[in-house]
């Protein structure tokens, strides 16, 4: 099959630094080949649009492991002996992510001041810790964000105790959350007086880093999982689920069996906070409607 660039011009074959013809352009079967195998194995779509991306994405790959093309890499990943240690890498080549301190706020402050008052009252976090889980922690922006909040109300409230688990698939964006460092400008969302109490700097100053003190840390397990596998690693359910922005990127069936499946995962009048552009409209799932995108599992 003859190749061809964005603008209809024939795609003129790469040459390696021996002068050798490579193929390093992704022709349309090996990205359906590919995608297909995305879809599966983390249920994200890859659309045609994606193929550009995918491609320079997995360039890196290649270069990586010294692979001329992309059939040379489609037989390494198909190779039972690399493709457990090879999807790894091909997670983090695929995914954006994407996330931030704080982000869609709104729900930290429902949390604030409408769920952590009003279940402390039931006994949330006093006769155990209230669980709180973050299903797509990515670099970590999210549990550390969850951890503020609830460290505050701790600080308000005698006997209050909690934990935060933090999941992912990339294990390069767990390494990053675990290590707990972050730019300042990556903690610009963070209000200033939680930034004096629960961030520090670096000794260095023109490194103009900043990481979540211990105290907050040790407070945060982060756990690597892929929420398309039909059975989780997780021996708890939670109060409090944070799944937000990641059901937008799987098809109408996928997301009706990953909800259903962390339903199961609440504990009875447990929470469950979607990302703004996401609804359960039209799933027949036993949860109302507290809030925007705020869901509350039937008692």
């Amino acid at each position: 099959m003859v190749e061809k660039t964005q603008d209809g011009n024939v795609a003129e074959p790469e040459q390696d630094i021996r002068g050798n013809f490579t193929s390093r352009r992704l022709s349309t079967e090996q990205f359906t080949v590919l995608s297909e195998f995305v879809q599966s194995e983390l249920g994200i779509r890859m659309p045609p649009a994606k193929r550009v991306m995918l491609e320079s994405r997995l360039q890196k790959r290649l270069r990586a492991l010294s692979l001329d093309s992309f059939k040379d890499y489609i037989d390494f990943v198909f190779d039972d002996s690399q493709k457990e240690a090879e999807l790894l890498h091909m997670i983090d080549s695929v995914t954006t992510n994407k996330t931030d301190f704080f982000r869609e706020s709104d729900h930290f402050d429902y949390m604030t001041n409408r769920l952590l008052p009003e279940r402390y009252r039931d006994g949330w976090g006093r006769d155990r810790p209230l669980r709180v889980w973050s299903t797509a922690s990515s670099t970590g922006e999210e549990p550390y964000t969850l951890a503020m909040v609830l460290e505050e109300f701790r600080g308000e409230h005698q006997g209050f105790n909690y934990g935060i688990l933090g999941t992912d698939i990339s294990t390069r964006a767990l390494d990053h959350g675990r290590k707990a460092v972050y730019t300042e400008e990556r903690v610009d969302p963070v209000p200033q007086s939680l930034r004096k109490k629960y961030l520090l700097r670096s000794k260095d100053r023109t490194s103009r880093l900043v990481r979540v003190r211990p105290e907050l840390r040790k407070r945060v397990q982060f756990h690597r999982l892929n929420l398309m596998h039909d059975s989780w690693d997780i021996g708890e359910r939670f109060e409090v689920i944070f799944c937000r922005n990641v059901i937008i990127y799987f098809e109408r069936p996928t997301q009706y069996r990953l909800l259903t499946h962390l339903y199961d995962y609440l504990v009875p009048g447990g929470y469950l906070f979607l990302g703004h552009s996401e609804t359960l409209a039209g799933m027949e799932l036993p949860v109302r409607s507290v809030a925007p995108t705020i869901y509350r599992k039937a008692e």
